[in-house]
């Protein structure tokens, strides 16, 4: 730490070693070294650089690199993180999604400026874009069979408890209405290279398909998520009058557990390994030829551990189908074993460590019943 008098940077240390300060105070990312000099909060690098393009909200400092005089080093006293969340946090929906620092730039970016910006959670009751129970607009959507984006029409009703688009703005009817309780949305600026990309899922006929959308305005497809978020929440609340707030909230759009790249073969085991796209949403794994594809190929449920579920490294001995990869794991189930390869260490490791974070839980009732439902396996 740089510059300042000795008393300044010594009470400038006590400051920052307080507990509260200890996270970033947007993103929650261990042992903040940034701080706004304005707002009076500890953040990390990464969301220092959302602050710096609010200047005339926030003016952000290293506290390891940069000077700090008295008065600032008196105002972060003052103030600090769990002070400042008491203001610009006072009144948060529950349904509304803080992101962590794993969260993708606009999801960050739009929850800082939401705070201090915006102010959207100072005072309560407060009229915000996402909680009118309705939303309308367009959404650039990519179109399941040649892949190009076009701009599309969609409707969100609380009231009818579903989501529709359609295929031209002046249509009546709508191209999909889709229920809201078997909806789930994600952030993918990856795979669906826009920083504004999100994924919306639904299941249909015990399949998940796949809508990816994107809108110019980070505003404007965070306000979407909040949106989607807030009508779930409250169709949950009716749907289950005795579940805790908590408990809906976690009923609520979910990240993957994991996605990327591994190899498969076949039911018979003897098949060429095929590289694949799989997704890891909680108890189904799907794999994709391509990852923009609009339905998975195949989906297989994944159980817990107590109903005769496992995932072992490697492969079994005497493999006889083909590959390229060499980091193998084998999910086994009560029917059958599936094999996969993984290019890296470290890939064959975080597949793992998803597989046994699932497996190790208890299935639900909900969970044997999509089990029933789930005659899908992977073919060949």
């Amino acid at each position: 730490m740089a510059g300042g008098n000795e008393r300044s940077m010594k009470a400038l240390k006590e400051v920052w070693r307080r507990v509260e300060n200890s996270l970033c105070a947007d993103c929650g990312k261990p042992d903040p070294d940034w701080a706004s000099s304005t707002l009076g909060v500890f953040i990390c690098l990464s969301c220092s650089g959302i602050h710096r393009n609010i200047p005339s909200i926030s003016k952000v400092k290293s506290l390891k690199m940069d000077q700090w005089d008295d008065a600032q080093v008196q105002f972060l006293a003052k103030h600090g993180n769990a002070v400042t969340k008491a203001t610009y946090e006072a009144h948060i929906p529950i349904y509304y999604y803080q992101p962590t620092y794993n969260d993708c730039q606009v999801l960050r970016e739009q929850w800082i400026r939401a705070k201090y910006e915006r102010k959207e959670f100072t005072e309560p009751g407060k009229q915000l874009p996402y909680s009118d129970g309705v939303k309308e607009g367009i959404l650039w959507k990519r179109g399941r069979d040649n892949g190009q984006f076009l701009p599309r029409k969609f409707l969100l009703s609380e009231r009818e408890g579903c989501l529709k688009y359609f295929s031209k703005q002046d249509a009546k009817e709508p191209k999909i209405s889709i229920k809201i309780d078997v909806i789930n949305a994600t952030f993918q600026p990856v795979k669906i290279g826009n920083p504004n990309g999100l994924q919306i899922t639904y299941l249909k006929d015990n399949k998940t398909r796949n809508i990816f959308v994107y809108h110019e305005s980070g505003k404007e497809v965070v306000d979407w998520f909040n949106a989607i978020r807030s009508v779930q929440f409250h169709y949950l609340k009716v749907a289950f009058p005795i579940a805790s707030d908590n408990e809906i909230k976690n009923r609520l759009t979910r990240n993957f557990l994991k996605e990327g790249y591994m190899e498969k073969t076949g039911p018979k085991q003897r098949e060429a390994f095929k590289r694949r796209w799989f997704t890891l949403d909680h108890r189904r794994l799907m794999y994709f030829k391509d990852p923009l594809d609009a339905f998975a190929k195949g989906e297989v449920f994944v159980g817990s551990r107590e109903n005769g579920y496992s995932v072992q490294k490697g492969l079994p001995s005497g493999t006889q189908g083909s590959f390229s990869w060499h980091y193998g794991l084998t999910i086994v189930t009560p029917d059958r074993e599936y094999l996969f390869t993984c290019e890296t260490e470290t890939d064959q490791l975080d597949w793992i460590a998803a597989f046994t974070s699932v497996i190790n839980q208890a299935m639900t009732p909900q969970e044997y019943a999509s089990k029933c439902l789930d005659a899908v396996s992977f073919p060949s």
